[in-house]
């Protein structure tokens, strides 16, 4: 059966309700009235799958404020008109005194066993976060400042990251080139030697041939017809 949203028409106080859970287990709550606020949270949380950490579902101009750190779930219910920025600051506050003080029992907790402990600081965060709205919105918006700051700051250590993998790549070729240059130089030093001596025995062999035939021409002509021109007169 589905949760009736019909006790949240007439509400008009800017936080409303808020619980802590442990999955879909009520953990502590507080509420400015009585209603059926934890079983809409419980309904929402489980219907609604939401992938990021932080959403907001709205209905009959109320808004349920969900900020999810699991096992954990934080809640609160505010005024419409109230924005998300000082629900979600007060989601903040009271995840970060969970953390810090009833992680642990909140890891074994059973359900309302927190009621007594952490339900006053519920109601205390909820006062504080209602009675000084500019103050949290100051801070939001410096917390927003310094989030844009540190993503900026992450995508230009990404892209020197990339550039200097870019750097890396050019110097591995250059590397390579190089040494492609001095095999290309060794070889092309071997090929001129090669062809040096190839060239040089290529003179010497015509060198033998043209002074072989000179003896051969001078034999014919000294000795030919019985004359011998190496005899005197």
């Amino acid at each position: 059966e589905n949760a009736s949203w019909s006790l949240l028409s007439f509400l008009k106080m800017p936080l409303i309700y808020s619980f802590v859970a442990r999955d879909s287990t009520l953990l502590a709550e507080y509420s400015l009235y009585e209603g059926n606020f934890a079983a809409v949270g419980i309904e929402c949380l489980q219907k609604l799958r939401n992938p990021e950490n932080k959403f907001t579902v709205t209905c009959d101009l109320h808004t349920f404020n969900f900020l999810i750190q699991e096992p954990f779930v934080y809640l609160v219910v505010a005024d419409e008109a109230f924005g998300r920025q000082i629900p979600f600051s007060f989601l903040d506050r009271v995840r970060d005194e969970f953390d810090e003080r009833f992680k642990e029992k909140g890891l074994k907790a059973s359900a309302h066993s927190l009621d007594r402990s952490f339900g006053p600081r519920l109601k205390a965060h909820m006062e504080y976060c209602m009675a000084h709205p500019e103050e949290l919105t100051k801070i939001a918006g410096i917390q927003k400042k310094v989030a844009e700051v540190k993503d900026v700051m992450v995508e230009n250590i990404e892209k020197v990251l990339e550039r200097g993998e870019k750097i890396e790549v050019l110097v591995d070729k250059t590397d390579e080139l190089r040494q492609h240059a001095d095999q290309f130089q060794r070889k092309g030093k071997l090929l001129r030697s090669k062809m040096f001596w190839q060239n040089m025995r290529m003179k010497i062999a015509i060198f033998c041939c043209v002074l072989l035939l000179a003896v051969v021409i001078f034999l014919l002509v000294c000795f030919s017809g019985g004359n011998n021109c190496t005899k005197h007169k």
